[in-house]
């Protein structure tokens, strides 16, 4: 006989947008590969920069992975994950954030295949919590601890910095640079407050400029911004102020910018001028950089704090420049605070893709595949680097994996040379701590956008909706539905 249809229950308003199930999947794996071509090549020394213009028409030119991912509007819910995750990393390590971004989309890449054939999310996720516990604590078995002695450490530090640099815009001048932001860090406190670092920039002339001594703490005081203040001591580049005070306008008094740094205090009145209340600095003196002059206060007794001058030509330039130094003081800052580090060009990626190569065949189903595909995804880093040289990816890859089955633990790919080298000795090094954060964060980028197996967009609200919704502010004249 006949059956009738059941009526279809609807749950969600008209016009709601649900995709859902395999498929769904799939394409939140696709929308995450096209961010990663986004910043593809900007990996390495080597790397292109992206030149983004905004609805305004504002320019920026830059290699920095968070950057370009800020700046690159995003609509795909699944795929802001990833923006997210480059950014979390950006906050949290300053760098390493093309190298996340890669490495999550890779791994989605290499589990395309899984998903396809409708291996469960869970089993996958699981897989990928042992692997990235077995990597990390593989890298801090492996990582090189550098002793505190002065000397050693300074260049630990400089060789940290210098590598952060090598991808940006001012390699060419990263012996230079990695020296200034090693100076600038360790001019500060043992807070290390990244506030303390002024970058100030000015346009024209040469990028190399030194660093300059010192400016002041952040008080309060200083956000006066009154035309008796408008002294030629604008250079404290303050970012907290209030958003509405547009930075060109921020003019401090001369008193207050370096009262801290000198030793001197605040005083009301001219009163009470006692020898106690001054402060003392070696050198005071107005020097002309680029149209303005400056007040600068050398060899401050009590200086926990320093400006870097940039001088540049173009404002992208210097902007970029900016955020080059930003990285590597971070990449400074971070081998302080833990000193173990690790060879980077490709170097660590390679030797956890063969450790984890070789447990993988020590445990039965699926989990072995899930698990060697997490190995072979980690060499996208290594080929990344080969491919924005221009180099034959395939071939260095070979002598890579055949240089660490042989115990080569530290080789990576040296550009130089367009070869294969030892790159600890080479000094291209970076924090272990860097690596670690990449690692967890890609990995947890990869296993959220796994278990998202549905999206349910609503419908636009009514604001934009078609003419004859009861459009808010259209005069329909209708009373609102609570």
């Amino acid at each position: 006989g006949f059956v009738p249809q059941p009526t279809p229950v609807i749950l969600l308003k008209e016009g709601t947008d649900t995709s859902q199930g395999i498929p769904q999947l799939i394409s939140n794996i696709n929308a995450c590969q096209v961010i990663a071509e986004a910043v593809r090549t900007t990996l390495g020394p080597r790397g292109m920069d992206k030149l983004m213009v905004d609805s305004r028409g504002k320019a920026t030119i830059s290699n920095d992975g968070a950057t370009i991912l800020k700046l690159l509007d995003v609509v795909h819910p699944a795929a802001k994950t990833l923006v997210d995750i480059a950014r979390s990393q950006d906050a949290e390590v300053g760098d390493g954030t093309t190298s996340v971004t890669l490495l999550s989309a890779e791994f989605l890449k290499q589990l395309k295949p899984y998903v396809e054939e409708g291996l469960h999310p869970q089993t996958i996720i699981r897989a990928f919590r042992t692997a990235t516990n077995l990597a990390v604590s593989k890298i801090k078995e492996i990582a090189v601890s550098v002793k505190k002695d002065d000397k050693e450490q300074r260049q630990l530090l400089e060789k940290c910095a210098a590598t952060a640099l090598n991808s940006k815009l001012i390699a060419g001048q990263k012996g230079f640079f990695s020296r200034m932001v090693v100076d600038a860090v360790m001019s500060l406190d043992e807070l290390m407050s990244l506030k303390m670092i002024g970058i100030k920039k000015v346009q024209g002339g040469g990028l190399e400029v030194g660093v300059c001594c010192s400016v002041s703490r952040e008080s309060q005081e200083e956000e006066f911004t009154h035309e008796w203040t408008r002294s030629p001591v604008d250079r404290c580049r303050r970012p907290n102020l209030h958003p509405n005070v547009p930075q060109t306008e921020v003019l401090t008094a001369c008193v207050w910018c370096d009262l801290q740094a000198c030793g001197g205090s605040i005083q009301t009145s001219v009163g009470a001028m006692t020898d106690d209340v001054l402060g003392q600095c070696e050198l005071f003196e107005e020097v002309q950089v680029g149209g303005e002059r400056y007040n600068f206060f050398k060899g401050c007794p009590k200086a926990q704090t320093c400006t870097i001058i940039l001088r540049g030509g173009a404002e992208q330039f210097t902007e970029e420049t900016e955020r080059s130094l930003h990285d590597a003081i971070m990449i400074v800052r971070r081998a302080i605070k833990n000193d173990s580090v690790v060879a980077g060009g490709g170097a660590i990626e390679m030797e956890l893709s063969k450790y984890l190569r070789d447990y993988s065949r020590t445990i039965p189903g699926k989990q072995q595949l899930l698990i060697g595909a997490y190995a072979k995804a980690l060499e996208i880093i290594p080929r990344q680097l080969c491919d924005n040289a221009g180099f034959d990816a395939t071939n260095i890859l070979n002598k890579l994996r055949a240089k660490h089955a042989q115990g080569g633990t530290w080789y990576g790919v040296d550009i130089n040379s367009e070869d294969i080298a030892d790159n600890f000795v080479a000094c291209v090094w970076e924090p272990s701590i860097v690596k670690i954060n990449a690692l967890t964060a890609a990995s947890e980028a990869a296993c959220l956008i796994l278990s998202v197996d549905e999206t349910i967009k609503n419908p636009r609200s009514s604001m934009d909706g078609p003419p004859g919704g009861a459009g808010r502010g259209r005069g329909r004249g209708r009373p609102h539905a609570h």
